[in-house]
């Protein structure tokens, strides 16, 4: 087999790989990393010692960032599911989506775990705080921008919706998502369902003790 993933069940970023993987049915092995594959993490900080995952192996190739990831299994792995529109034009569209919900969704997220992870109340609270506030921000502007959509661009599931599935499933934990975003709320619902997605979500159920916030009995 060509395709490698290495990454964890849990990791947003994972998640978003996963579901681009798995929307088109794409073979590879997923090389987990933990203590108890010590193996898989000596070969990925070999390959990306920045220390960041997921990174995805095609033969010798490695390919890191969760975009270029994608980008990268349409143009050498192509599916039935196009993830990136040809029109460039749409695809600039399906682009910044993908940057906002990484950049605006996830990492004020992604905040709020570094905060609490630190085991200093007055740290986490602080680090909750300012994710609130931000994605309170992010939620208003979702709201307006996904009337009449059915995915994050419009018709099609994208590449959009590949980073929106965890950052919204996580943030809605961090912060949740009020009844005053039904647009928003809804939109969670339909990328809840989608089975790629639910296919990572369920893959990740086991490890739900590790979210440093508290992890709800829902989703």
């Amino acid at each position: 087999m060509s395709l490698a993933l290495y990454g964890h069940p849990f990791s947003s970023y994972t998640q978003k790989v996963l579901i681009a993987l798995y929307e088109n049915g794409t073979p590879f092995e997923f090389r987990c990393l933990g203590p108890d594959t010590p193996q898989h993490a000596e070969e990925w900080l070999r390959r990306w010692p920045l220390r960041k995952f997921p990174l995805l192996l095609d033969n010798k190739r490695s390919i890191v960032e969760t975009s270029i990831i994608i980008e990268y299994l349409q143009l050498a792995h192509p599916g039935p599911v196009r993830l990136l529109p040809n029109d460039p034009m749409a695809a600039l569209d399906v682009r910044f989506l993908d940057r906002f919900f990484d950049l605006h969704v996830m990492s004020p997220v992604q905040h709020a775990v570094n905060g609490a992870l630190t085991g200093d109340p007055a740290k986490r609270h602080d680090a909750l705080l300012h994710a609130q506030e931000k994605l309170d921000l992010a939620y208003a502007w979702l709201e307006t921008q996904l009337v009449g959509r059915t995915w994050a661009a419009g018709a099609d599931f994208t590449l959009a919706d590949c980073a929106a599935a965890p950052s919204l499933f996580y943030a809605d934990w961090t912060h949740p998502i009020s009844e005053a975003y039904p647009v928003l709320r809804a939109f969670r619902a339909r990328l809840l369902a989608r089975p790629s997605f639910a296919r990572a979500v369920e893959e990740a159920r086991p490890y739900r003790r590790l979210f440093p916030l508290g992890a709800p009995e829902r989703d």
